[in-house]
């Protein structure tokens, strides 16, 4: 499995706002939670990097804005101890900011949900039978240009230092037939949130950048989630290392590979504009201000968070990542609705994360890992961590209302 493909897996985030707070400083003199909650994490996080292989880990966990804790544990590099300020790529979390984009320009009346994508991309194929709601819950049945496209992976894995533009994105998808008709199933695809955040440019006239720090990260007081299409990382760097490519370049099984993935171009990832870098503490503060709807009225927020999809989707021949929506894993309008939890969790490049919130307690939490080389099993191939941590950390802080599911391991 590739590493492209892998990513789907893991995946199955006004005048006065600019002058918005951070919402919680590295030296915040809040009130701190039960200290034997912290004790508890911090016994999960040391056993689950042991099991797991996991090079480095940063947590961060609040119950109703009380810090539990905020610890970093490994190295980030050989000799170079991680530490709760490092930077990292968040991924798929720009995810839910587009998402609350949209919901926020279809209050404002700017766009419509049920707006054809060929409102406003007229020459993309199928754009006049998809919707930016379709998009942005990902039942458009557009092709992902990354999973199971093998042109794109070989591509990738071939030079991941490459700088792609939408237009490369894209020429490995729209122009295929759509695996459905919209509306009618789900497939997790890139592709999506690339054609919604070029509309929504296109409607408003502004750059995604702008219109995500201005209508988004600047309210919720993310001023360390920045975005960036070079492979550039704000210092401190939290590094990450893997053996993805391992078979790509044909490196026998028994011969060691492990090597630096940190600078590798993420430009493939998503819409241009929400290819971002955040650290620990922005990727808390998502998970509460995202997983309360801060930012949206009622409407919205209950749109975002819908299970509609349950029951309603459905495993199919050619998709590798149609799959029935169930209480594990359920999708929203750019988030994940695990139980009662609401998260996003990239893992790419050899880095993984979650950020998750649960709405009824108050409860969020925000972990970033990286991976040691007996992580990799024979083929390259690594899991998803930061799930295995969030579930069990989920399970300690809420055993009433934990995530569903066993933890994986």
């Amino acid at each position: 499995m590739t590493v492209l493909r892998r990513l789907a897996a893991a995946c199955i985030l006004p005048i006065l706002a600019a002058c918005a707070p951070p919402a919680v400083a590295p030296d915040s003199d809040a009130p701190k939670a039960d200290p034997a909650k912290a004790d508890a994490v911090m016994r999960i996080v040391r056993e689950t990097m042991a099991e797991a292989h996991l090079k480095a880990v940063i947590v961060r966990v609040t119950v109703d804005g009380r810090e539990v804790l905020t610890e970093a544990a490994g190295e980030s590099m050989t000799g170079v101890p991680a530490n709760t300020a490092m930077h990292f790529r968040n991924g798929a979390v720009a995810i839910s900011y587009v998402a609350t984009l949209l919901l926020k320009l279809a209050e404002e009346g700017t766009v419509s949900l049920d707006d054809k994508l060929s409102t406003w991309l007229p020459r993309i194929p199928h754009a006049d039978r998809v919707t930016l709601r379709q998009l942005a819950q990902m039942t458009s049945g557009y092709v992902d240009y990354v999973i199971g496209n093998t042109a794109m992976n070989d591509a990738f894995l071939a030079d991941p230092f490459r700088a792609w533009t939408t237009h490369d994105l894209l020429s490995y998808a729209t122009s295929k037939p759509l695996l459905y008709e919209p509306g009618t199933n789900w497939n997790y695809a890139h592709t999506n949130y690339v054609l919604l955040g070029l509309a929504l440019e296109k409607a408003t006239g502004e750059t995604m950048s702008d219109l995500l720090s201005d209508k988004v990260l600047l309210p919720l007081g993310l001023t360390d989630t920045a975005a960036s299409l070079t492979a550039d990382i704000p210092s401190p760097v939290l590094h990450a290392f893997t053996s993805e490519r391992r078979e790509a370049l044909r490196i026998p099984p028994d011969t060691p590979f492990y090597e630096e993935s940190t600078f590798w171009n993420p430009s493939w990832t998503i819409t241009h504009g929400a290819i971002q870098t955040t650290n620990i503490y922005d990727l808390e503060a998502t998970a509460v201000g995202i997983g309360s709807g801060r930012l949206l009225k009622p409407e919205s927020y209950r749109q975002m968070v819908s299970t509609d999809l349950r029951g309603k989707t459905r495993s199919q021949p050619g998709c590798a990542t149609c799959r029935p929506m169930d209480e594990r894993y359920t999708y929203g309008l750019g988030v994940v609705i695990s139980g009662n939890w609401l998260l996003q969790n990239p893992m790419f490049a050899g880095y993984a994360g979650v950020e998750a919130y649960l709405p009824a307690q108050k409860i969020a939490i925000a972990v970033a890992t990286t991976f040691a080389p007996e992580a990799f099993d024979d083929s390259g191939d690594y899991r998803n961590e930061a799930e295995t941590l969030f579930r069990r950390i989920g399970a300690e802080m809420a055993p009433d209302d934990a995530p569903p599911g066993p933890a994986p391991r």
